[in-house]
């Protein structure tokens, strides 16, 4: 896959925080040796995150996050804040850029504080360091040392304008990359050289014209990467094209939509799952989200479940988020139950009102957006699943599904 055709889910996400005019976006243009951002001695020119898909040598694919200042004023001020802060969820490698000719503020040390509480790697960008003497070099780069309790490695006094030290700097967040982000598979370490692995892919109203969706693409994609072979076939297929291989495929990846037709129509001796189930533990959280399942069997009259999405797209007339899964559900459980929706960057603060979450697969969020819903999940105490494993729950073969996971 070229790396210019990455998809943003799978770049390393680099949030750049700081004050008004610390020269956020200065940096930004300093770091890919473009003019990507908007430069002004105006305060607050970002006034909302900005996220910028690009190539940042030697790291590769990357998504810059330019954030608003967070000394922003007044009420919209406040909102930019809250945004700038709602961007480390989705943050894997955090650059904090201080204005070294002001010093080390409040403001600073607060948004510091909260990227380690979420242990994220991090470096503090002292910037501007051209203007001010070296001995207020050292005496800054001491206090936040001592503030904060940081490693000196962390710290780096560069110049945005002149470009000092920004190529250190750069092969530093090289060395902050998380190592299981490049070692992560969707089905490479289930199957093996030379194995055949069928698709089931249905082509309905819901279908994107003249493509794959990305988790079908990003999985043929892996099969390839390890020597197999995929074979992708629609639903009303499946069977005659089982027939005709003359070789009993390693394993059969099926769209959740067409999970009840495909298990019965796969021999039991072929393992089966979903594309769905497999982006659950892309994400490292499969365990968590079968075991939110089996909250469908506790639903009762009246009880609301929230049903989200990471991506925003054109609902269909049978949309699997908004009509399928809540018929479904009410099939299985025969109650009254309600459904509350959310799409792409929305995700409540309050989650105290749902008796479950049902997630897509999060193909189109980073591995920390994902796991920080079910952090949130997990601290309201409400049990969360993904459409995969509900439909598999629903239709009695959840069991089935996992076997090919040895981990569970």
């Amino acid at each position: 896959m070229s790396l210019n055709n990455t998809p943003s889910s799978e770049r390393i996400h680099i949030g750049i925080y700081g004050k008004r005019n610390a020269g956020k976006s200065s940096i930004i243009n300093a770091l890919t040796g473009q003019n990507l951002a908007i430069v002004s001695d105006v305060m607050g020119t970002t006034t909302d995150p900005v996220l910028k898909a690009m190539e940042l040598l030697p790291l590769g694919p990357v998504v810059m996050i330019d954030t608003p200042g967070l000394d922003d004023d007044g009420e919209l001020g406040t909102l930019r804040i809250q945004k700038a802060y709602q961007m480390l969820n989705k943050t894997d490698i955090a650059l904090l850029v201080v204005d070294a000719h002001s010093g080390f503020t409040k403001e600073d040390a607060n948004i510091l504080l909260k990227i380690q509480d979420k242990h994220i790697p991090f470096a503090v960008i002292m910037n501007k360091c051209d203007l001010i003497e070296a001995e207020a070099v050292s005496a800054l780069t001491e206090q936040v040392i001592q503030e904060l309790n940081i490693d000196s490695k962390h710290i780096f006094c560069v110049s945005a304008e002149k470009k000092t030290n920004i190529y250190e700097l750069k092969e530093f967040i090289t060395t902050l990359v998380p190592s299981d982000q490049t070692s992560r598979r969707i089905v490479g370490d289930l199957i093996h050289p030379g194995d055949f692995i069928v698709l089931v892919v249905p082509i309905d109203k819901a279908a994107p014209k003249g493509r794959l969706i990305l988790p079908q693409q990003q999985t043929i994609r892996d099969i390839l990467d390890s020597d197999a072979t995929s074979v992708v076939v629609k639903e009303t297929d499946l069977k005659s094209t089982l027939d005709a291989l003359g070789k009993k495929p390693s394993l059969v990846i099926t769209d959740s939509q067409a999970f009840g037709k495909v298990s019965k129509e796969t021999p039991k001796d072929i393992p089966l799952t979903s594309f769905s189930i497999l982006f659950a533990r892309y994400k490292g959280n499969l365990k968590t989200l079968v075991e939110g399942a089996k909250a469908l069997d506790t639903l009762e009259d009246g009880d609301t479940i929230l049903i989200s999405e990471g991506c925003t797209h054109h609902r269909q007339c049978d949309d699997i988020g908004t009509v399928k899964l809540p018929r479904w559900i009410r099939e299985y459980s025969k109650k009254d139950v309600h459904f509350a929706f959310t799409s792409g960057t929305e995700f409540p603060y309050d989650l105290s009102k749902y008796k479950m979450i049902v997630h897509c697969g999060g193909c189109t969020l980073n591995e920390r957006e994902m796991k920080y819903r079910m952090k949130c999940a997990s601290d309201a105490g409400v049990p969360m699943t993904n459409y995969g494993t509900a439909i598999a729950q629903i239709h009695g073969i959840l069991d089935r599904s996992l076997e090919v996971f040895q981990e569970l």
